[in-house]
């Protein structure tokens, strides 16, 4: 799938905007996983990349913030930026209720299809439903993420300890055990799934239906004064164009591996 890239007549019809605030070199840590192509993630030469990156140093530019990274392990991120040992996190993050008792979310930054990636030969299964007829076919999840969840509740049977449901630290991992035949079917958003099908050499395609759609932010410990700044960053990169080159650089024109 293509993201939509806004029209250059709606950017240029956007009201004006009110004028960023200034935070003076404020220095903040943004915590991130470099595990989730194209979002993030260590490029053939060492270096990390991605589009929440380049998001990220744009804001920086804007609002006159220093920026340090860390990186942590999903199921680390959370808990993390929730207790303040962070000032951002960024991985993909999926807005959802059941969240917001822990961080702060930003604005959504981007919406993303859920969709199914499957090994290039696979012929057993076609769609959501075939694949849960099927008793023999695993699926790979990191828990406690949204692909889990869908997998748990919209594609099997609403036991989080399936047994068919093989957990893995990091996407990157249960993309490998994909390939490698180890389980059948990974559920993952759009932007990740579209990176690694590109990137696959053809081992790797999408089937089926889209699962739905997600609301990507950015997370911040609960009462953060950097969310209303970040939000108006994101809401200026939106009507001037920026969120679209970013798309257009990460989903249509970037090759990973080249």
């Amino acid at each position: 799938m293509k993201l939509p890239l806004l029209a250059a007549a709606l950017l240029a019809a956007s009201p004006a905007l009110a004028q960023l605030p200034d935070l003076a070199g404020r220095a903040i840590t943004v915590v991130t996983e470099d595990a989730y192509p194209p979002l993030q993630f260590v490029d053939g030469s060492g270096k990390a990349v991605g589009w929440e990156y380049d998001a990220m140093a744009e804001m920086a530019k804007r609002l006159h913030l220093t920026v340090t990274y860390e990186h942590s392990s999903w199921d680390a991120m959370i808990p993390g930026v929730s207790a303040g040992q962070y000032d951002i996190g960024m991985t993909g993050i999926t807005i959802r209720d059941d969240r917001k008792t822990a961080v702060d979310f930003s604005d959504p930054y981007m919406r993303s299809e859920m969709i199914m990636l499957v090994r290039s030969d696979e012929s057993r299964f076609s769609d959501a439903k075939s694949f849960a007829a099927n008793p023999d076919l695993l699926m790979a999840a990191q828990p406690g993420t949204t692909p889990f969840y869908v997998g748990v509740y919209e594609l099997l049977d609403g036991n989080e300890a399936n047994p068919r449901i093989k957990m893995f630290e990091t996407f990157g991992a249960g993309v490998e055990a994909l390939r490698g035949g180890d389980v059948d079917l990974v559920l993952t958003d759009s932007t990740a799934g579209e990176g690694y099908a590109r990137a696959s050499d053809g081992a790797l395609k999408i089937v089926g239906e889209k699962l739905g759609a997600e609301d990507f932010g950015f997370i911040f410990p609960k009462g953060s004064d950097l969310v209303a700044p970040i939000n108006a960053a994101i809401a200026e990169m939106k009507a001037d164009g920026t969120i679209a080159a970013l798309n257009k650089k990460w989903f249509l024109d970037y090759k990973m591996g080249e």
